[in-house]
């Protein structure tokens, strides 16, 4: 950013990057403590969608333990939470035919989703907007958090959004707006997974050090309206195995597919992103996955409405950073919440949030400002939240050692003594740097898409809304531009052409060689590339205020 530009400043006592789960679970909860005590504070939550909800999304079986701690009454004030799960099914897929349903009693009792809703976690999160501003929370959407902005002292003292109206070469449009300064005596950063801000704090302050490997999947996801006749609300099943590989080494990951409201279902596959296969598309897998029999007898006779994707972070207890630096803290997946034996992050999402708002105002009433909320850490080693991640903690590497079947046995074993083995597993391997070259890895031949139960991707990031101001600087940005044709076109046939689940990445060829194309307005936000990447050299920033997908139920 050019110092020459003059910003408007606003000061709040806390300033919320991300109008997620944790993010607005941290915003309701500190009003709550500000009307408990009697101390008026003033809170601001900054979010880079268009609206609230407008980049969420999840598969999502929601569990409402957080949320009835948040707000016991959620069902009078009308929380979006109607349709209890009726039905828990697990399958193994054993090829592109055939399945084995896997009996309730082999499947750990913090797995099942007896209590728990199938819903939309964009819709949740609009009715958590609409409470937190009810309780006087300023709420601006449509402003992407751009910039950390720092004390003399080194501290955290707010954030600048991006500006607006700046073309792809930099310079200044008719239409430019200069970013605000929101200064903030606390920045509480709840961006979602691989958020861009938080990855800098993180390395800014070192706060891996003493933390495992961090790991990711990526999780893509189809809305589909059904017939009516096959239509069961709340029926929720997952399956593992084909079209992954579940032998030790392979491809670890999984399917879901659940029954919402109104002839909906939500289906999707999570492809860890510890593949080694740099020909895996993990798009592909999930449009081939829609053929098994068990899928497609759902689908057939249904129309797809919407598309997403997004990574998932999945290191668990183990990866967690150091959660707070002077004058900032971070929640949710921002840190690295997510529960992998539940396949779930949302309601430890909020319970961060919602810990991290707590020792915010602690804080706060003691007068103090840009200081470390150094109670955060002994709040959530104290919760219910660290005692539900600890149990868990040794799933995700087990998975990554002794592949689905060998995992899911050592996961069988490890729930039975609830968690409480003496031992920590751990990946140290980052998900970067597990492909093998091209040459020695199988090539996959995927089918050509139907047009009716796959489909290729442009038709399908159409259907995500995704848009961008076109003349904007690319918020893809390479550490060195030469690299992917350099490098990992020869070495890995530049794998960012099939991870990426959005067709931002090309190499077109032309008489003079190949060119590595970015084609950035498809860019659905997923973060992928950011973690696939195997030379770490695509960056991604945030774009203009209100670009990306728009999930309309997601």
């Amino acid at each position: 950013m050019s110092e020459q530009v003059q910003r408007e400043s606003m000061e709040f006592d806390v300033v919320i990057v991300g109008g997620g789960p944790s993010g607005l679970a941290a915003a309701c909860r500190l009003m709550q403590l500000s009307e408990t005590s009697g101390q008026e504070i003033s809170v601001c939550l900054v979010e880079k969608a268009a609206e609230i909800g407008g980049h969420i999304l999840s598969g999502a079986i929601f569990e409402p333990t957080a949320l009835n701690e948040l707000f016991p009454d959620w069902q009078e004030r009308g929380a979006p939470l109607d349709n209890p799960v009726t039905e828990d099914l697990i399958y193994y897929m054993v090829n592109d035919t055939n399945r084995i349903k896997v009996p309730s009693y082999f499947v750990p009792a913090d797995a099942h989703n007896e209590g728990n809703h199938a819903i939309s976690l964009a819709n949740l999160c609009r009715w958590l907007g609409e409470q937190a501003e009810a309780m006087g929370v300023n709420i601006f959407p449509g402003f992407a958090a751009a910039e950390v902005l720092y004390d003399e002292n080194g501290a955290v003292k707010g954030i600048a959004t991006g500006d607006m109206g700046v073309s792809a070469e930099g310079e200044q449009k008719g239409t430019f707006t200069p970013g605000y300064e929101l200064l903030a005596k606390y920045t509480i950063f709840a961006e979602g997974c691989r958020g861009h801000l938080g990855k800098q704090l993180i390395n800014k302050f070192d706060l891996n050090a003493d933390s495992g490997t961090p790991h990711y999947a990526i999780g893509l996801k189809e809305l589909w309206t059904i017939d009516p006749a096959k239509h069961k609300p709340g029926k929720v099943m997952h399956s593992i195995g084909w079209p992954l590989n579940h032998l030790p080494g392979g491809t670890t990951g999984g399917s879901f597919l659940y029954h919402l409201p109104d002839n909906q279902v939500s289906l999707g596959l999570i492809v860890d992103l510890s593949y080694k296969n740099p020909h895996l598309s993990p798009y592909d897998e999930m449009q081939r996955w829609k053929h098994h029999p068990l899928i497609a007898e759902v689908l057939e006779g249904g129309e797809r409405v919407s598309y997403g994707a997004r990574a998932i972070t999945k290191g668990g207890l183990q990866a967690l950073p150091t959660l707070t630096v002077p004058g900032a803290l971070l929640t949710g997946d921002d840190a690295g919440f997510l529960n992998v034996l539940k396949i779930k992050g949302s309601h430890t999402a909020m319970k961060s949030g919602m810990l991290a708002a707590e020792a915010t105002f602690e804080e706060l009433e003691a007068g103090h400002g840009h200081t470390e909320a150094s109670s955060y850490q002994s709040r959530f080693e104290d919760s219910w939240l660290f005692d539900e991640l600890n149990r868990s903690r040794n799933v995700g590497p087990a998975l990554h050692k002794f592949g689905v079947l060998g995992g899911s046995a050592h996961a069988f074993v490890d729930q039975f003594f609830g968690g409480n083995q003496p031992w920590t597993l751990s990946d140290p391997t980052p998900d970067h740097a597990t492909l093998k070259p091209a040459a020695q890895s199988k090539v996959i031949d995927y089918p050509k898409p139907d047009g009716v139960l796959s489909f290729d991707k442009l038709s399908s990031v159409f259907l995500s809304g995704t848009n961008h101001e076109e003349d904007q600087p690319c918020h893809l940005t390479l550490l060195d531009p030469e690299l992917p044709i350099r490098e990992n076109l020869p070495k890995y046939a530049e794998p960012a052409q099939r991870y990426c689940p959005a067709g931002v990445y090309e190499v077109i060829e032309e008489e003079s060689g190949p060119r590595f194309q970015i084609n950035a307005q498809n860019c659905v936000h997923c973060k992928t590339c950011d973690i696939k990447d195997p030379a770490q050299n695509i960056t991604w920033v945030v774009p203009e205020g209100a670009g990306g997908p728009t999930y309309p139920n997601m």
